[in-house]
């Protein structure tokens, strides 16, 4: 499920940012910090990193250029529902092929498409608002979106792990609490 959880963050963010989410991906596994499936374990390669580099530098600067971010946007479309399987199937190694790449394709791609799709919109919108002004502070705002989610969504399992090591540490207190209060009251009678 933690694989399910991250790949649909990291397909999600790929809809705001096709290759940034795929940078870090990509960074986490060459950093050992994420376990790929097999078949896609060219993610965590030198060059792969390297690409990604290059392509999300590319990608960040031409949604600051005012005829360029629309051009972004009508390739993104496709880019990002594929990024959005490729990052669904990257991250959930624990399931069987068919399932993987039924899931990787409905949800993963779903979800990207979707994303991206409401981006578009946004930029639509803000540039016939504001003649394109506000069209920095979209882009800016979805950078930071995809930053965010993609290292949240790799970042989960290692919170999970934490939460609950923090609740189980606050469930023993508790019981070694309520344990020494009947000592506690039978002394005082």
């Amino acid at each position: 499920m933690l694989g399910i959880s991250a790949g649909l963050a990291l397909s999600t963010a790929a809809g705001l940012r096709v290759f940034v989410p795929l940078l870090i991906t990509s960074a986490a596994a060459r950093l050992g910090v994420l376990t790929l499936t097999p078949g896609m374990s060219w993610l965590g390669s030198n060059a792969a990193l390297v690409a990604f580099a290059t392509a999300a530098a590319v990608e960040i600067a031409a949604y600051y250029v005012p005829w360029l971010d629309h051009l972004a946007d009508m390739v993104a479309g496709p880019a990002a529902v594929t990024a959005g399987i490729i990052e669904m199937a990257a991250v959930t190694p624990e399931l069987p092929p068919f399932v993987r790449w039924t899931i990787a394709v409905l949800a993963g791609g779903g979800v990207a498409g979707l994303a991206q799709f409401g981006t578009t919109l946004l930029r639509l919108k803000s540039s016939a608002l504001t003649a394109g002004l506000g069209n920095p502070v979209v882009a800016t705002t979805e950078l930071i979106g995809a930053v965010v989610l993609a290292v949240l969504a790799l970042l989960a399992p290692i919170l999970g792990a934490v939460v609950v090591v923090a609740l189980l540490v606050w469930i023993t207190r508790r019981a070694m609490r309520r344990r020494a209060r009947p000592r506690a009251d039978l002394a005082s009678r």
